[in-house]
């Protein structure tokens, strides 16, 4: 019976990159797919985005404390150098995204990559063996036993992309706090009253959002379901239930509507489709500013600050993260299992949620490298 020193379920970012940190001879990576890096080659829009310059606990949802240390050891300057042999463009001011494309990020890490591989093997049961503490692991084609083992399985949006909720059920069989999973970075549902949102599907304009004291300054995105974009996406990573606030007209100085002759539509300098569904929203007509009644310019006015709650999202499959998972509380710094010595969890499948903007890829590598200092220290 071959017993591996390492044992990694996932052949995703934080998988593969820890694969490249440990010994190579007695470490063995178990992928359910046919190809390790799915979700990398999706990421970015195919340019995968792999760290922010500004990266900061304010940018995740997750423990602070946790979070913080994570950080402090791990800069984006070090995601950076995995990747040195790449050329990255700075875009946004602050995101790095890989010039030749997502493809030669995973590339780079299967290259750095010496151990054995096996695609195709989904992991159906983990247990441990106490007596000679090892752990067993059975896939849909054999067993395996190990030492040390990392649950690199991500979350489970992106179903098409392979996603499972294995690791929550291997940390459940462990007896393991987990945060109720669900959909993030992602887009919101609308009720009734805002189904004029579905009527400018395809329709985009900067915004700002608020939910929750927190504010997001980008696009959004009208859709045949609802409102999406960037600005909503990160908004949603926040949003747990009630309103939030949209400012469809950040650029625009209400002074500036006053004393003219033009209509609205012309003076918003917004999409005029936009603009025109709105007023209908409100049962107002397209005229000049001034000649709206004090009621009337209460309910334009609602374009610097239109509440509504979202009726839900577009759920796991259109998701681009899992917001909750398993709770770091159960974890030590080194990301290894408080109550099962040798049991660790890394990446996405934790309770560690980015925004957009390359944050959780960098938490992916990042806690990959403090997992692999502990994991080579017991060697």
């Amino acid at each position: 019976m071959k017993i591996y020193e390492n044992l990694i379920i996932g052949g995703g970012a934080s998988g593969l990159y820890l694969a490249s940190l440990l010994n190579a001879k007695t470490t063995l990576i178990l992928e359910k797919n046919a190809k390790c890096g799915l979700k990398i080659l999706a990421s970015g829009g195919g340019r995968c985005n792999v760290t922010n310059q500004n990266i900061s606990p304010k940018n995740y949802l997750a423990n602070e404390n946790f979070i913080y240390n994570v950080l402090l050891k791990f800069n984006y300057k070090k995601t950076l150098e995995i990747f040195k042999n790449l050329n990255f463009s700075l875009e946004k001011k602050t995101q790095f995204y890989c010039k030749s494309g997502s493809k030669d990020v995973l590339n780079t890490l299967l290259n750095a990559i010496k151990c054995e591989i096996l695609t195709n093997h989904e992991v159906t049961h983990v247990s441990k063996n106490l007596k000679n503490n090892t752990f067993e692991i059975t896939s849909t084609k054999e067993k395996f036993y190990c030492k040390n083992l990392i649950i690199a399985t991500g979350g489970i949006s992106y179903k098409k992309l392979g996603a499972t909720g294995l690791g929550y059920e291997i940390a459940k069989n462990f007896n393991l706090e987990i945060i109720t999973p669900c959909p993030a970075l992602v887009g919101f549902s609308v009720q009734k009253d805002e189904f004029w949102f579905k009527n400018l599907s395809g329709v985009s304009l900067d915004s700002i959002i608020s939910v929750n004291d927190r504010f997001f300054k980008d696009k959004v995105l009208f859709t045949h379901k609802g409102i999406s974009g960037p600005a909503v996406l990160n908004a949603s990573l926040f949003w747990k239930k009630g309103k939030i606030s949209i400012n469809f007209a950040p650029k625009i100085n209400i002074k500036n509507l006053k004393n003219s002759k033009k209509q609205v539509s012309t003076l918003m300098q917004l999409p005029k489709n936009f603009t025109k569904e709105f007023l209908h929203s409100q049962n107002l007509s397209d005229k000049p500013y001034d000649n709206f009644s004090t009621d009337e310019k209460a309910k334009f006015n609602k374009i610097f600050n239109y509440e509504f709650a979202p009726a839900g999202n577009f759920g796991f499959e259109k998701a681009e993260i899992t917001k909750g998972g398993i709770s770091t509380d159960e974890l030590s710094e080194n990301f290894e299992s408080k109550k099962v010595s040798n049991l660790y969890f890394i990446g996405e499948v934790l309770d560690v949620n980015g925004m957009l903007g390359g944050y959780n890829l960098h938490f992916a590598f990042a806690s990959a490298n403090i997992a692999s200092q502990k994991i080579n220290l017991n060697l």
